[in-house]
């Protein structure tokens, strides 16, 4: 293994002194700095080389110490191989070359043929010694440094170099096996140095800040434009603030109220009574509405439980049977009231003819016998019942009909909804309704010009109990749930009805033409016909052919012109019935309290 013997160590610290010698300062620009060195990271280990050129050889199986590469002319310019030029170090201690705080394996592919002993047999190895790689970088430095020289300062040419030339059959480079570093606050000069971290300290900037007085004129001399500004801001917004408040408080005190009034009626159903308080009105005619149920004075239908008042609507095929509903029967109900006893208590089904029995069996009470109003406040709390084609009301009727049949003595409806579900298109559970019915004829009813409702977004009318509200004076009408805010309906009586219904001056009665007559001409003005005393009712009623539930509005099972609309309605009683609730509570409107006060 003659032909692996190190280059000598002498050799290289004098070829390396040589190239890397600095260059004069005769040279070049006033303001051209010298180029320093740079300081060496780490520092090499020569046992650690000779290892690891024994160990190239015996991997090598196309190396031997008799084969060799011819060594080639030197190259100045930049070793891609060797290690960059920023790490090494060029000490004053002779030449020698050294990495601070590291010991590295390093290798090279460009062994230098100068850096061997005279007559010693050039290295044929492709790992050669560190001095002699390092050589290669310093002298690729110094190339760099003197190029910008000029020919004549004595650049060495590629002629010059003495890199060899990789064979094609050598192995591929060797990575360095390891990299160890010396502990703190060994000397550079030594070879073992720390490693130099020091960063050079930036430059401190100049201060602008003013050393003398500063000098602030707006603050002793304010302008009186900026003055007057701040202070006209200030001015239009303590006018903004009082406007408001002053509004508030005219709008506070503008709104109309009832005046005094005197307790007349309070019943919270702690019992029901139907002696002295609630008259049960028993009646299949259908109120002239056309109303699909019959209403009875039975318990199912109306009773108090836990101090609330339940009324209930249940089917009459409960009682009779389904088949009996649609044929063959005839009923009679108990505790008639109806005036028209012919088709208000009894009725015959027979389905050839078309007729039917009422499918359904509710309630209505009413306070006519008992407790009425003329101008006051009525306030009752109440929950609505859910399930398709339920139609329940708190309303009031004039006690006489001093201006004729209905609608010219009018109607007061408290609360109208419907007990379809949010999704019905004609105002569902989700909405309640106020309005009032007047008019000379029953085909000239002048509800559409004073009616209004109100709706829950969030939850339906049937899910909890809400406060509906009637305020009645003789200068105007307020039907409200909950809140006067939340009113349905608000009429000042500022006109008289007659006027107000603007209704065509020439009617067609029968085969006649008429002249249409003022009912209300010897009424109190601007306030008749609501200038009489009303009581109170209240009923679920289902079904109808007055318009409650309009025509193809959720697959509705009857016409309303039809003369079998309640036969159409009870065949598809399997339909509808699904739609209620199980639950009495849930199906039932049940009423919490009610009280009425009397103008006094």
């Amino acid at each position: 293994m003659s032909g692996l013997s190190p280059p000598s160590t002498t050799s290289s610290a004098a070829s390396s002194s040589e190239q890397l010698s600095a260059p004069t300062t005769t040279m070049g620009s006033k303001r051209e700095r010298p180029l320093q060195p740079p300081q060496a990271l780490f520092t090499l280990s020569q046992s650690q080389q000779g290892a690891d050129i024994t160990d190239e050889v015996r991997r090598d199986p196309f190396r031997s110490p008799d084969i060799s590469v011819p060594p080639t002319p030197r190259s100045g310019v930049s070793n891609p191989f060797s290690p960059p030029a920023s790490v090494i170090n060029f000490s004053s201690d002779g030449g020698n070359l050294h990495h601070s705080n590291a010991s590295v394996a390093s290798t090279s592919y460009f062994p230098d043929a100068s850096s061997s002993p005279a007559g010693s047999r050039p290295h044929t190895g492709s790992r050669v010694s560190v001095q002699s790689s390092l050589r290669n970088s310093t002298a690729d430095l110094s190339h760099i440094r003197e190029v910008g020289r000029g020919p004549n300062n004595g650049v060495r040419s590629r002629k010059n170099s003495n890199a060899h030339v990789r064979s094609s059959y050598m192995s591929p480079p060797a990575m360095p096996k390891r990299m160890t570093f010396s502990g703190e606050g060994s000397n550079e000069a030594t070879g073992s140095g720390t490693l130099q971290t020091a960063m050079r300290a930036s430059k401190r900037h100049r201060s602008t800040m003013l050393t003398g007085e500063v000098v602030k004129p707006w603050v002793t001399d304010k302008d009186f434009y900026e003055r007057l500004s701040y202070w006209l801001t200030v001015l239009v917004a303590m006018l903004g603030i009082a406007g408001a408040v002053l509004r508030v408080y005219f709008s506070y005190v503008q709104v109309p109220r009832v005046g005094n009034l005197c307790l007349i009626m309070e019943d919270n159903f702690d019992t029901f009574d139907t002696q002295y308080t609630w008259t049960h009105e028993v009646d299949m005619s259908g109120f002239g509405n056309g109303e699909f149920e019959m209403t009875t004075n039975s318990p199912n239908n109306s009773f108090v439980q836990d101090g609330k008042l339940y009324i209930v609507p249940t089917l009459t095929s409960d009682v009779i049977g389904t088949r009996a509903v649609v044929d063959g029967y005839t009923y009679n109900i108990t505790g008639c009231t109806s005036v028209n006893v012919t088709s208000g208590c009894g009725a015959v089904s027979n389905l050839t003819a078309g007729t039917v029995i009422n499918p359904v069996m509710s309630a209505r009470i009413t306070t006519k016998n008992s407790h009425y109003i003329r101008y006051g406040r009525v306030e009752v709390v109440a929950k609505l019942p859910m399930g398709d084609w339920i139609a329940p009301s708190i309303w009031m009727l004039p006690v006489s009909n001093a201006y004729g049949a209905w609608p010219a003595s009018g109607e007061i409806d408290i609360m109208q909804a419907r007990g379809n579900p949010p999704e019905y298109p004609a105002q569902g559970v989700d909405y309640v309704r106020g309005s009032l019915h007047w008019g000379p004829f029953t085909w000239l009813d002048g509800v559409s010009k004073t009616f209004g409702w109100w709706t829950n977004r969030r939850k339906t009318f049937a899910e909890g109990f809400h406060t509906y509200a009637l305020e009645w004076t003789p200068e105007f009408i307020r039907i409200y749930v909950d809140s006067r805010l939340t009113y349905m309906l608000f009429l000042n009586f500022n006109e008289p009805f007659f006027q107000r219904g603007d209704f065509p001056p020439v009617v067609q009665n029968g085969s006649q033409f008429i002249e249409t007559p003022n009912p209300w001409a010897q009424g109190t003005k601007n306030v008749a016909p609501f200038d009489q005393p009303f009581y109170l009712i209240m009923d679920v009623a289902v079904g109808g052919t007055n318009g409650w539930f309009p025509d193809g509005a959720g697959d509705k099972p009857w016409l309303d012109h039809s003369l079998t609309a309640m036969r159409d309605f009870a065949i598809r009683q399997d339909a509808w019935y699904e739609t209620w609730p199980k639950n009495i509570e849930d199906r039932a409107m049940v009423v919490d309290s009610v009280k009425m006060w009397q103008r006094c």
